[in-house]
């Protein structure tokens, strides 16, 4: 059996656009023989309560139509459960769905998510929530606090509120342990990175691999404006390495400390933490469905 829940909200700016995901979504199930439903989570939370009741009914596909977040709340329902994982990019970044090399059109990444082959991903896990793109601390949080409560989002208005925030943000310290190694001192962020990138092509984590065993630990020094307008260009040329001061670890386990209760997020998702998040990977603990 198989379901198909949609974010309503993701990339959506009219309301009859919900209808036809929906009848596209029902489409899709006939057409390729699945049996199965399409469930609309609309609201904060309502992918996480969909995701967990198809499991316990016992669906063999999830498939979610939405951005990051959503991705997110029904992926971290499927962990460890045996339940396959299927994505229709549908948000502002998309960037596992990007990792993952799946269509940005709807109707072929439909195909994949009910048909694709299985791919075996990592979960990584900061301050006791998943995530499986990239999770961190600093200014990619605050970041996500303020793109969050946009109602219009692409990448444009995600330059802008970078940009905005860029002007009064002030960098924090923190204490890094990875494995043992680790970093300690004033950073722009601390990302956590089970893929290479936040999405829209913006590469934070060079070396980072969905499948193998390791999370990636970047560290940012503190840059000025001007600076950090600059060396912007790095993100999207995978590139930062470059930027003297980086740090990039590999670990499997370890800690972000800090002397004050640390505003992270995971895929985006902002939480408000104590002020040690550790950190650990959970190996091909998640199927997803790929292109072939």
């Amino acid at each position: 059996m198989v379901a198909i829940v949609i974010n309503p909200r993701a990339g959506l700016r009219r309301r009859a656009a919900v209808a036809e995901r929906v009848e596209m979504a029902r489409a899709a199930l006939r057409d390729h023989g699945a049996g199965g439903e399409v469930v609309v989570a609309d609201g904060p939370g309502r992918g996480c309560a969909a995701a967990r009741k198809l499991v316990q009914r016992g669906v063999e596909t999830v498939v979610v139509w939405g951005g990051d977040g959503t991705v997110n709340e029904v992926a971290s329902q499927l962990v460890g459960r045996g339940v396959a994982l299927g994505i229709v990019p549908a948000g502002s970044g998309n960037g596992l769905a990007r990792e993952l090399g799946l269509s940005m059109h709807p109707a072929h990444a439909l195909r994949t998510a009910l048909t694709g082959p299985i791919r075996n991903i990592d979960a990584g896990e900061l301050g006791g929530r998943l995530f499986f793109n990239v999770a961190g601390v600093g200014f990619d949080a605050s970041l996500a606090a303020a793109f969050n409560a946009r109602e219009r989002r692409g990448l444009s208005g995600y330059l802008a509120v970078a940009l905005r925030e860029a002007l009064r943000y002030e960098p924090a310290r923190y204490d890094v342990d990875a494995d043992g190694g680790g970093a300690s001192g004033a950073a722009l962020l601390v990302a956590v990175a089970n893929t290479r990138q936040y999405g829209n092509g913006a590469i934070i984590a060079p070396a980072a691999r969905p499948d193998d065993g390791r999370l990636d630990v970047v560290v940012v020094p503190p840059i000025g404006l001007l600076a950090a307008g600059w060396h912007m260009r790095r993100l999207f040329r995978g590139t930062l390495g470059g930027l003297q001061g980086v740090r990039m670890l590999r670990m499997r386990d370890g800690a972000i400390a800090a002397s004050q209760p640390l505003t992270f997020h995971v895929d985006g998702e902002v939480v408000r933490g104590g002020r040690r998040l550790p950190i650990a990977v959970h190996a091909r603990a998640l199927p997803v469905r790929v292109p072939a």
